[in-house]
Protein backbone atom coordinates (compact mmCIF):
# COMPACT_ATOMS: atom_id res chain seq x y z
CA UNK A 1 0.00 0.00 0.00
CA UNK A 2 1.30 3.44 -0.94
CA UNK A 3 0.85 6.18 1.69
CA UNK A 4 0.51 9.93 1.20
CA UNK A 5 0.36 12.15 4.28
CA UNK A 6 -1.00 15.65 4.65
CA UNK A 7 -0.68 17.72 7.82
CA UNK A 8 -2.93 20.70 8.54
CA UNK A 9 -2.13 22.85 11.55
CA UNK A 10 -0.18 19.98 13.12
CA UNK A 11 3.24 18.35 12.93
CA UNK A 12 2.96 14.58 13.32
CA UNK A 13 5.64 12.44 14.91
CA UNK A 14 7.38 9.48 13.34
CA UNK A 15 5.69 7.25 15.94
CA UNK A 16 2.22 8.41 14.84
CA UNK A 17 3.15 7.94 11.18
CA UNK A 18 4.39 4.38 11.87
CA UNK A 19 1.31 3.63 13.98
CA UNK A 20 -1.08 4.83 11.27
CA UNK A 21 0.79 2.88 8.57
CA UNK A 22 0.60 -0.28 10.66
CA UNK A 23 -3.14 0.14 11.27
CA UNK A 24 -4.07 1.16 7.72
CA UNK A 25 -1.91 -1.56 6.14
CA UNK A 26 -4.22 -4.15 7.69
CA UNK A 27 -6.94 -2.93 5.32
CA UNK A 28 -4.85 -4.06 2.34
CA UNK A 29 -6.07 -7.63 2.84
CA UNK A 30 -9.45 -6.64 1.37
CA UNK A 31 -7.96 -5.80 -2.03
CA UNK A 32 -6.33 -7.98 -4.65
CA UNK A 33 -4.34 -5.15 -6.24
CA UNK A 34 -2.11 -2.39 -4.87
CA UNK A 35 -4.06 0.45 -3.24
CA UNK A 36 -3.26 4.03 -2.27
CA UNK A 37 -3.91 5.58 1.14
CA UNK A 38 -4.23 9.33 1.60
CA UNK A 39 -4.07 10.31 5.27
CA UNK A 40 -4.76 13.83 6.53
CA UNK A 41 -4.10 14.90 10.12
CA UNK A 42 -5.71 18.11 11.40
CA UNK A 43 -6.22 19.84 14.72
CA UNK A 44 -9.20 22.21 14.94
CA UNK A 45 -10.50 23.67 18.19
CA UNK A 46 -8.75 21.03 20.25
CA UNK A 47 -10.18 18.14 18.20
CA UNK A 48 -7.72 15.73 16.58
CA UNK A 49 -9.05 14.79 13.15
CA UNK A 50 -7.77 11.86 11.08
CA UNK A 51 -9.13 11.55 7.54
CA UNK A 52 -8.32 8.40 5.56
CA UNK A 53 -9.07 7.95 1.88
CA UNK A 54 -8.31 4.61 0.21
CA UNK A 55 -8.25 4.17 -3.57
CA UNK A 56 -8.31 0.77 -5.21
CA UNK A 57 -9.27 0.07 -8.83
CA UNK A 58 -11.22 3.31 -9.14
CA UNK A 59 -13.23 2.79 -5.95
CA UNK A 60 -12.76 5.33 -3.19
CA UNK A 61 -13.42 4.80 0.51
CA UNK A 62 -13.23 7.86 2.76
CA UNK A 63 -13.67 8.32 6.50
CA UNK A 64 -13.01 11.26 8.80
CA UNK A 65 -12.92 10.77 12.58
CA UNK A 66 -12.47 13.31 15.34
CA UNK A 67 -11.50 12.64 18.97
CA UNK A 68 -9.36 14.18 21.71
CA UNK A 69 -6.35 12.01 20.77
CA UNK A 70 -4.82 11.50 17.31
CA UNK A 71 -4.11 7.82 17.96
CA UNK A 72 -7.76 7.26 18.91
CA UNK A 73 -8.83 9.13 15.77
CA UNK A 74 -6.70 6.81 13.63
CA UNK A 75 -8.11 3.73 15.39
CA UNK A 76 -11.68 4.95 14.96
CA UNK A 77 -11.14 5.88 11.30
CA UNK A 78 -9.60 2.48 10.47
CA UNK A 79 -12.49 0.68 12.18
CA UNK A 80 -15.05 2.80 10.31
CA UNK A 81 -13.40 2.34 6.93
CA UNK A 82 -13.15 -1.41 7.54
CA UNK A 83 -16.90 -1.53 8.21
CA UNK A 84 -17.49 0.51 5.06
CA UNK A 85 -15.33 -1.79 2.94
CA UNK A 86 -16.93 -4.97 4.32
CA UNK A 87 -20.45 -3.66 3.86
CA UNK A 88 -19.98 -2.35 0.35
CA UNK A 89 -17.72 -5.11 -0.96
CA UNK A 90 -20.32 -7.71 0.00
CA UNK A 91 -23.10 -5.55 -1.41
CA UNK A 92 -21.34 -5.08 -4.75
CA UNK A 93 -20.48 -8.75 -5.08
CA UNK A 94 -24.00 -9.93 -4.22
CA UNK A 95 -26.25 -7.31 -5.81
CA UNK A 96 -24.41 -6.33 -8.95
CA UNK A 97 -22.16 -9.04 -10.34
CA UNK A 98 -19.10 -11.10 -9.60
CA UNK A 99 -15.79 -9.27 -9.93
CA UNK A 100 -17.21 -5.75 -9.64
CA UNK A 101 -14.40 -4.68 -7.32
CA UNK A 102 -11.61 -6.26 -9.33
CA UNK A 103 -12.42 -4.52 -12.63
CA UNK A 104 -9.56 -2.38 -13.89
CA UNK A 105 -10.06 1.21 -14.98
CA UNK A 106 -9.69 1.99 -18.66
CA UNK A 107 -6.97 4.70 -18.70
CA UNK A 108 -8.01 6.03 -22.11
CA UNK A 109 -11.10 7.74 -20.71
CA UNK A 110 -11.54 11.42 -21.57
CA UNK A 111 -11.11 14.00 -18.82
CA UNK A 112 -13.49 16.81 -18.00
CA UNK A 113 -11.89 20.13 -18.92
CA UNK A 114 -13.46 23.35 -17.69
CA UNK A 115 -12.33 26.50 -19.47
CA UNK A 116 -14.67 29.42 -18.87
CA UNK A 117 -14.32 33.13 -19.25
CA UNK A 118 -13.34 34.78 -15.99
CA UNK A 119 -15.38 37.91 -16.66
CA UNK A 120 -18.66 36.83 -15.07
CA UNK A 121 -17.83 33.59 -13.29
CA UNK A 122 -14.77 32.75 -11.26
CA UNK A 123 -13.75 29.08 -11.06
CA UNK A 124 -11.99 28.56 -7.76
CA UNK A 125 -11.20 24.86 -8.16
CA UNK A 126 -10.86 22.45 -11.06
CA UNK A 127 -10.87 18.68 -10.67
CA UNK A 128 -9.92 16.14 -13.30
CA UNK A 129 -11.01 12.55 -13.05
CA UNK A 130 -11.53 9.52 -15.24
CA UNK A 131 -15.18 8.85 -16.00
CA UNK A 132 -15.50 5.09 -16.00
CA UNK A 133 -18.32 2.86 -17.22
CA UNK A 134 -20.58 1.48 -14.48
CA UNK A 135 -24.21 0.84 -13.68
CA UNK A 136 -26.33 3.48 -11.91
CA UNK A 137 -26.33 1.29 -8.78
CA UNK A 138 -22.51 1.25 -8.73
CA UNK A 139 -22.46 5.03 -9.27
CA UNK A 140 -24.85 5.57 -6.32
CA UNK A 141 -22.66 3.34 -4.17
CA UNK A 142 -19.53 5.26 -5.18
CA UNK A 143 -21.29 8.59 -4.54
CA UNK A 144 -22.29 7.42 -1.05
CA UNK A 145 -18.76 6.16 -0.32
CA UNK A 146 -17.38 9.59 -1.19
CA UNK A 147 -20.24 11.34 0.64
CA UNK A 148 -20.92 13.55 -2.40
CA UNK A 149 -24.22 14.98 -3.60
CA UNK A 150 -23.71 13.83 -7.21
CA UNK A 151 -21.51 11.50 -9.26
CA UNK A 152 -20.67 11.52 -13.01
CA UNK A 153 -20.14 8.24 -14.87
CA UNK A 154 -20.62 6.37 -18.16
CA UNK A 155 -23.86 4.41 -17.99
CA UNK A 156 -23.23 0.80 -19.04
CA UNK A 157 -26.96 0.23 -19.40
CA UNK A 158 -27.15 3.02 -22.06
CA UNK A 159 -24.11 2.14 -24.22
CA UNK A 160 -21.65 4.11 -22.07
CA UNK A 161 -23.55 7.40 -22.44
CA UNK A 162 -22.56 10.18 -20.02
CA UNK A 163 -24.82 10.23 -16.95
CA UNK A 164 -25.06 11.75 -13.48
CA UNK A 165 -26.69 10.35 -10.34
CA UNK A 166 -27.60 12.73 -7.55
CA UNK A 167 -29.13 12.71 -4.08
CA UNK A 168 -32.59 14.32 -4.02
CA UNK A 169 -33.47 16.69 -1.19
CA UNK A 170 -36.76 14.88 -0.48
CA UNK A 171 -35.02 11.49 -0.36
CA UNK A 172 -34.05 8.94 -2.97
CA UNK A 173 -31.79 9.40 -5.95
CA UNK A 174 -32.06 10.96 -9.39
CA UNK A 175 -30.46 9.98 -12.69
CA UNK A 176 -29.60 12.41 -15.50
CA UNK A 177 -28.90 10.68 -18.83
CA UNK A 178 -27.60 12.22 -22.04
CA UNK A 179 -29.41 11.69 -25.33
Amino acid sequence: MKFTYNEKKVQISDELRAYSEKKISKLDRFFKTESDAFVTFTIERGRHIAEITLRNNGMYYRVSESTNDMYASVDSAVAAIERQIRKNKTRLEKRLREGALEREINPSVAHLDLDAEKDDFQIVRTKRFAIKPMTPEEAILQMNLLDHEFFAFKNQEENDAFAIVYRRKNGGYGLIDSE
